[in-house]
């Protein structure tokens, strides 16, 4: 066989391993890489900046199913993707780093670009390696990419050598060259555990179901909808797990949340960790006497914080959740028992008249609040694509952005909604919102969830979280994806700190004279002009004020075939108390307990 280089070793094992789209941006040597997987078909995504591009690929393995994989410059390149290390491990999103680094026989010399990034890596990642020679290179690849794959998934890391990746091997015929990895094995329960759950279940007075996005990461939908429909027991997803079962399913309680989690005794939470988001398990946010049973892929999960270690399942999702159909039989969850669907219900019909009464006393007034601007967005979208037809990806970030549109956009499929996850990572909202356009509308499509495709992929963006990652509207522009970009501009971080342009002004003025009462460390500049960046990169920019302005926006934006960026002028918010929903406090919990549920 012919001559062969490192790089197009390095191309071949990914092509053999199925990949199809590339994240990363290139420099020397790794630039060889690119080329060489484009010549094969592999489609590389260049992004502006390494964060942005590790998070694309660990947004894509979770939307496929599959290891994204992504390619980046050693030194600086690694430790910019580190970003997306963090997040694919804290997420469990499979994600295949790959990296250049400088010659061998150069270590320790300083050379360009110079680190160790197998030493630096290794505790962050699953398998962090580097192949010793060309002809053990495909299966270093396919052992990184099994890694972040199998069991509960992270980073796989390969480290490459500027010699590996441009030496030349004079025969192939030495070359090992690497396989298509199959899906992970998926594990179920053993009989007597599955028996013992279902009769807690079948004698529970208030049973829950928690649904997490690893239940939409194991693909359990169909076996979900299943056991919810023939058990009548409520459910409750987490942000991430909205759509798994539709919003629009009678046995949701996301509208009485708080009732939900301090009223139900038996509770399985299926695909979800016991971390902040769910409050830890623990009082007030939830009732003290409740018994917590984890289904989770990781061992180690089970039993943590208040999650019962004898009662925890370790296996996949979607399997213990048909061998729990089976084992419940025709039993059916009878609400007379107890008065926890009564509860339910009153809470709902409150929290959503509440919702519903603050929305119209803000329906007329300017600058906009969050409500009414997510209103006017959601119904105009609904109108171009109903949420039945799984027509919309949406992308969330921002902590108000995030925090208060979770709860008003319908999602109706999975993986349908993807947002800052378990690290709360501002930064990830436009490098997901390409991972999500890539695998749901390329050519040959890895992802898919509901009737509709192509999809609109819709971002909500914070002002302050949009500047994390904004030039990626470039790369948007440059790769032809009609992403629609909403960003929700009230000047600050969580809020504003002006009413008016020249009260920031002074602001400013005081800031740059030394003065007291200037520019307060959450202030952003004023009403910015971040829609202009779209048109500067061959996009599509709307500046708007009002509803009128915001739906044509909305529409103009939905039908464009180019990047557009909607900038929404809202309330500054100035004196608000900065909070983030999620963290209320113990006290605040009480409170509320007292004073009934808050949505």
């Amino acid at each position: 066989m012919s001559a062969s280089s490192g790089a197009k070793i390095i191309a071949r094992a990914l092509h053999d391993l199925d990949v199809r789209v590339l994240f990363g941006i290139v420099g020397i040597p790794v630039v060889e890489i690119a080329e060489e997987a484009i010549n094969l078909g592999i489609r590389f995504i260049g992004f502006r900046n390494e964060q942005a591009a590790s998070y694309a690929a660990s947004a894509y393995g979770y939307l496929t199913g599959r290891p994204g994989v992504c390619l980046v410059v050693g030194g600086p390149g690694v430790l910019h993707a580190m970003a997306g290390i963090g997040n694919s491990s804290v997420n469990a999103f499979p994600l295949l780093l790959l990296a250049g680094s400088s010659e061998t026989h150069l270590v320790s010399k300083g050379a360009f670009q110079e680190l160790d990034a197998i030493s630096l890596l290794r505790p962050h990642t699953k398998l962090a390696i580097r192949p010793p020679s060309l002809d053990s290179i495909p299966k270093t690849v396919e052992s990184a990419y099994r890694s972040s794959w199998y069991g509960r998934a992270g980073t796989g890391f390969v480290d490459f050598p500027a010699d590996i990746i441009q030496g030349e091997i004079s025969s192939q015929s030495d070359v090992v060259f690497a396989e298509s990895v199959a899906h992970p094995p998926r594990g179920g329960a053993g009989d007597e555990k599955i028996s013992q759950v279902a009769q807690l279940l079948k004698a529970a007075k208030a049973p829950l179901l928690v649904i997490g996005k690893g239940a939409a990461y194991a693909r359990a939908e169909e076996d979900l909808r299943t056991f919810i429909d023939r058990t009548g027991i409520p459910f409750l997803p987490t942000p991430m797990g909205k759509g798994v079962l539709p919003d629009s399913h009678p046995q949701n309680t996301s509208s009485a949340r708080s009732t939900a989690l301090q009223k139900a005794d038996i509770v399985l939470i299926l695909g979800a960790r016991l971390n902040w988001i769910l409050h830890f398990g623990e009082a007030p946010k939830w009732n003290p006497s409740a018994r917590l049973i984890q289904v989770d892929i990781s061992a180690e999960e089970i039993g943590r914080n208040r999650g019962d270690p004898s009662l925890g399942i370790i296996g996949d999702v979607s399997v213990v959740t048909r061998q729990l159909t089976n084992a419940v039989g025709n039993w059916r969850y009878n609400p007379q028992t107890s008065n926890f669907t009564q509860l339910l219900t009153a809470s709902k019909d409150k929290n959503e008249a509440a919702a519903a009464r603050k929305l119209s006393e803000s329906k007329d007034k300017i600058p906009m609040t969050y409500s009414r601007t997510f209103d006017v967005i959601k119904s105009t979208l609904n109108s171009l694509s109903p949420p039945e037809d799984g027509g919309v990806v949406y992308v969330s970030e921002g902590a108000n952005t995030m925090d208060i549109s979770r709860s008003v956009f319908s999602v109706e499929h999975p993986r349908l909604r993807l947002d800052a996850g378990t690290h709360a990572t501002m930064g990830v909202g436009l490098g997901y919102a390409i991972a999500a356009h890539a695998a749901y509308n390329s050519p040959s499509p890895e992802a898919f969830s509901g009737a509709s495709k192509p999809k609109k992929i819709v971002a909500l963006e914070g002002d302050s979280a949009f500047g994390f990652s904004a030039m990626e509207i470039e790369t948007m522009a440059r790769y032809g994806m009609d992403v629609l970009v909403f960003v929700v501009n009230n000047g600050g971080v969580y809020h504003g700190d002006s009413a008016s342009a020249d009260e920031w002004l002074a602001m400013q003025q005081a800031t740059t004279s030394g003065k007291a009462r200037g520019l307060r460390s959450t202030s952003l500049g004023w009403e910015v002009g971040y829609e202009k960046l779209a048109e500067a990169c061959g996009g599509l920019g709307f500046l708007v004020r009002t509803p009128q302005e915001l739906e044509t926006a909305t529409r103009e934006g939905f039908k464009a075939k180019v990047p557009v960026v909607v900038n929404i002028i809202i309330e500054a918010g100035q004196g608000g108390k900065l909070e983030f929903g999620w963290q209320a406090s113990a006290k605040k919990a009480t409170a509320e307990k007292k004073g009934g549920a808050k949505l």
